[in-house]
């Protein structure tokens, strides 16, 4: 259960934790990546000028329990869902929805019609529990390591 999860909106004090939930959640949560693909994913926590610029182009909103950051999502401009991460000891507990659910209101609120995301083999089920449908199946490059991945999209209603 998530009851002892609060939820807020980032503010830019919270971008280098970000990287580090970041980091936590891909290079040690469980995944079908291989460990070279994670290390050429996330080779370090995200942080500095580009990571903020970047992070204070969004909303985010950050899930904390006892005042440490666990997770985070992120909705960036063209209603792209950006950044999906939750740390390895809160994955499993609703802490994706509850986030989602924050995200989705915002964007009905400026009149989105859908959001849309690029999900890894690892989200993608969690992303078609809520509703998502996928447009196709891509493969990106990043540090010579091949990426499998989903574009996916959700209709809102308004």
């Amino acid at each position: 259960m998530t009851k002892d999860i609060t939820l807020r909106w980032a503010t830019p004090a919270d971008y280098n934790i970000l990287g580090k939930v970041m980091f936590d959640a891909v290079r040690n949560g469980r995944s079908n990546y291989s460990e070279a693909q994670r290390q050429a994913w996330v080779p370090v926590p995200r942080s500095g000028d580009a990571w903020d610029k970047r992070l204070g182009e969004q909303d985010i909103v950050v899930a904390e329990s006892l005042e440490q950051i666990v997770g985070f999502m992120s909705l960036a401009p063209k209603s792209y869902l950006d950044f999906a991460y939750i740390r390895p000891d809160f994955q499993g507990r609703g802490l994706f929805r509850r986030l989602y659910g924050k995200i989705e209101h915002l964007a009905i609120e400026q009149k989105q019609f859908r959001i849309w995301v690029h999900a890894s083999i690892m989200a993608q089920p969690a992303f078609s529990k809520i509703g998502f449908q996928i447009i196709k199946k891509e493969s990106v490059t990043i540090a010579n390591e091949a990426f499998d991945r989903f574009e996916m999209q959700k209709l809102l209603r308004n």
